[in-house]
């Protein structure tokens, strides 16, 4: 049995449809969100609520604390793991999500790279509180100026990673990433939602923000700080509007400047999976088409009843 991929940017509706999917299919989600993984980020995170979840079952959602990584090798594991059983009940595993990174790890394999090192890792935050991301990105184009090319000087996690594996290993992260690990995702249909009208899907973003703000995204992280040691620096703190929402709570910004970052944070990662879905192979469908769900449901069960290749 195959497996349905639904992949497109934030704030187009991708969980009502896989919702739609799933019960119509006979299927159940796999969820595709680096974000949903961490227990106790609901609002804004946008994860399903109890009343989705008893429609449909969903999978990888709240599986670790907001103090712990996760990561791609990781999901590919969980994921392969979670279709594994839903195809042993003889269901259709409907994954549905805007993790791209995920989805091509999955899809494509992985890049067969060491693990991560809690003690580097801090060693190199250390470092990067005193001297700065930026003076991080020099050393990184001394050793390894390949990989330092394709990052910004900001990008701190990528910055973090391609130290982290020159030091655990002695060779740049970039000859590492050439060698591939066997693809799980196995056959899949792929679909896409790809926005046509740009200016709605900004609105969309926007007024989805602004209901996070009012569902009291402030008032969870504060909680979340609460409860657990959290840093700035931690990659759950890192999630568009929590990052946001953190220098508001140290009063850095304000709350109109929190509400204007977090929607102009939220729009660059659509621009990004709008990117990432340019060069994706997948039928495609404008979120706002009327009648959608039928169009999508019509195309996959199309593709299910096709002969395989």
């Amino acid at each position: 049995m195959t497996s349905v991929l639904l992949m497109g940017p934030t704030a187009t509706g991708k969980s009502a449809l896989a919702i739609a999917l799933a019960e119509a299919l006979d299927g159940e989600i796999v969820t595709v969100d680096s974000a949903q993984v961490y227990r106790g980020m609901d609002i804004g995170t946008a994860k399903p609520d109890a009343a989705a979840r008893a429609r449909v079952p969903h999978h990888l959602i709240d599986l670790i604390d907001p103090t712990d990584a996760y990561s791609a090798a990781r999901f590919c594991a969980d994921a392969t793991e979670a279709m594994a059983a839903i195809r042993m009940r003889g269901r259709l595993p409907v994954l549905a999500g805007g993790t791209m990174l995920y989805f091509k790890a999955l899809t494509e394999g992985l890049s067969a790279l060491p693990r991560a090192d809690p003690g580097i890792r801090a060693a190199i935050d250390a470092e990067a509180a005193r001297a700065g991301w930026p003076q991080m990105h020099a050393e990184l184009a001394r050793v390894d100026p390949v990989a330092a090319a394709r990052l910004a000087p900001g990008d701190s996690q990528r910055i973090q990673r391609a130290l982290e594996v020159y030091r655990l290993t002695g060779q740049p992260i970039s000859s590492w990433q050439g060698r591939r690990a066997p693809a799980a995702g196995g056959d899949a249909i792929r679909v896409a939602l790809v926005p046509r009208d740009r200016a709605r899907l900004h609105r969309e973003i926007a007024e989805r923000f602004d209901a996070m703000l009012a569902a009291g995204l402030v008032d969870e992280l504060a909680g979340l700080r609460s409860r657990y040691a959290l840093e700035p620096s931690m990659p759950s703190m890192r999630c568009v509007g929590y990052r946001q929402a953190w220098r508001y709570l140290d009063d850095e910004i304000d709350r109109e400047s929190l509400r204007q970052s977090g929607i102009a944070a939220t729009r660059q990662l659509a621009k990004r999976q709008m990117t990432w879905l340019r060069s994706t192979p997948a039928r495609a469908f404008d979120p706002w088409t009327p009648g959608l769900a039928d169009a999508v449901l019509d195309a996959v069960r199309s593709a299910l009843a096709a002969p395989p290749d």
